[in-house]
């Protein structure tokens, strides 16, 4: 089960990497494959969350979709589009910047893949307008996305994983990851601005005509404008309460969705049409495939050996931090950081219990957030949520970007994501383990 799992998963990826097979087709074939091969059950396959289809994450997807499928009729994203484009005074670069802080401040409280389907139509309207390439923009907010997930508890699912595992709250994450992202979104921006500050431009009839729009003429439905961002606004509180409230994202999503179906009369199957399908039925072979190699031990046998690596002890985890930042961060650019991180969980309590748990007397989530290992479980966080980044099937708001592209008629292929992704990968692990050095272990801890 071990090989088939490996060699089922080696071959898909190299296959999607390649790009000679459509995606979407290569996912399922390969999904298919660990069905027929039993290394995974159909039952392991769409009932079991830790191996098979993450259905919180489809029905988040198909849900928020048609949120923006009808939206996308009241001419809304066409209003902000031209608003951010005055903001920027019709500045490609501005316009970039913008919509990047704006990208990461929003996923830090809201599901990645929200913020980039709710920007990802306004920023291919400003690109039109502007008569530029709109992939740079595209591919800079989902790396936006990514980075700005990680500073908080609630903004991306390795988080959520991590917080509820090691027993740490939302002021935790606020203290000890925020002003990381801080960092290392101001320094992704420096970086950005030398690499396109000259390279983005447009002439002055573009950015005169952006600016002698009128925005307010661009609403075509005020009615169903109304409508909708009541319902919008209702479901983004939604997905910040989810956790009092007792509902995973998917359930508030999907009420928000038939609500808007409900109240806006649009014809559901126009709107259902409209649905990125190729991209929803990819992560679903995805997540199978995953699965696969996760059930027959390969993500568990890879990070034992990682850990036994290090050597860690009870007065020291510095190089176990150094190391998962890098191994975390690499990993989660090729497969899915969930079942990364729900496979790490475990390792990391167990590792704590065998080396601290001696000498303290400590058990549980007392032992977890022993100082010896935070820096173990932040190491963990950064690198699963930054090295997403790093392809384009790294994180779910790249597949989405690279979908709503396509749709387009932009096509991203997965060299040039990675040509923009893993130089930011790499550039933000640098930066992570620099802070995590300096924070808990420069100065004696």
């Amino acid at each position: 089960m071990f090989w088939t799992a490996t060699a089922i998963f080696v071959c898909a990826y190299a296959v999607i990497v390649s790009e000679k097979i459509n995606k979407t087709k290569a996912a399922l074939f390969g999904a298919a494959l660990t069905l027929a091969t039993k290394v995974l059950t159909q039952h392991d396959a769409l009932h079991d969350v830790d191996l098979g289809v993450d259905w919180n994450v489809i029905f988040l997807l198909i849900s928020m979709m048609l949120i923006v499928n009808i939206m996308t009729k009241t001419g809304v994203f066409q209003y902000v589009a031209v608003k951010a484009a005055k903001l920027g005074r019709g500045e490609p670069f501005a316009i970039m910047a913008i919509f990047a802080v704006v990208t990461a401040t929003a996923s830090a409280f809201l599901d990645n893949v929200t913020t980039v389907l709710l920007l990802a139509p306004v920023t291919l309207l400003v690109a039109k307008e502007l008569e530029i390439d709109p992939v740079p923009y595209l591919i800079t907010e989902a790396i936006a996305s990514n980075i700005g997930g990680t500073a908080t508890l609630i903004g991306d699912p390795p988080n959520i994983m991590i917080g509820s595992k090691a027993g740490l709250d939302f002021m935790d994450f606020l203290v000890h990851l925020t002003p990381a992202i801080v960092i290392i979104m101001a320094a992704w921006m420096l970086v950005w601005k030398v690499l396109f500050g000259n390279r983005l431009q447009v002439g002055p009839a573009q950015k005169a005509r952006i600016l002698a729009m009128k925005e307010g003429a661009l609403i075509k439905d005020r009615v169903l404008l109304a409508k909708s961002l009541v319902v919008l606004a209702l479901t983004i509180l939604g997905f910040m309460l989810h956790g009092l409230l007792g509902y995973e994202p998917a359930t508030v999503a999907l009420l928000g969705a038939s609500t808007l179906l409900l109240v806006s009369g649009e014809d559901p199957q126009q709107v259902l049409e409209e649905v990125e399908w190729p991209t929803i039925f990819f992560f679903m072979g995805l997540f199978i495939i995953i699965g696969g190699t996760v059930k027959a031990g390969l993500i568990e046998y890879l990070s034992q050996q990682v850990i036994a690596l290090t050597h860690p002890t009870k007065d020291s985890m510095l190089v176990l931090s150094m190391v998962m930042v890098w191994f975390s961060g690499i990993a989660s650019a090729i497969v899915d950081n969930i079942p990364f991180v729900a496979t790490m969980n475990p390792l990391l309590a167990e590792l704590a219990e065998k080396v601290l748990g001696p000498s303290t007397g400590l058990s549980g989530q007392a032992l977890y957030t022993h100082p010896t290992m935070l820096p173990v479980w932040w190491s963990l966080a950064l690198g699963a949520c930054l090295g997403g980044n790093g392809t384009a099937i790294g994180a779910s708001a790249n597949v989405i970007v690279v979908g709503l592209s396509e749709k387009a008629g932009h096509h991203i292929s997965f060299g040039r994501f990675l040509k923009y992704g893993a130089p930011v990968t790499l550039g933000t692990i640098v930066v992570s383990m620099a802070y995590i050095y300096v924070r808990y272990y420069a100065f004696g801890g």
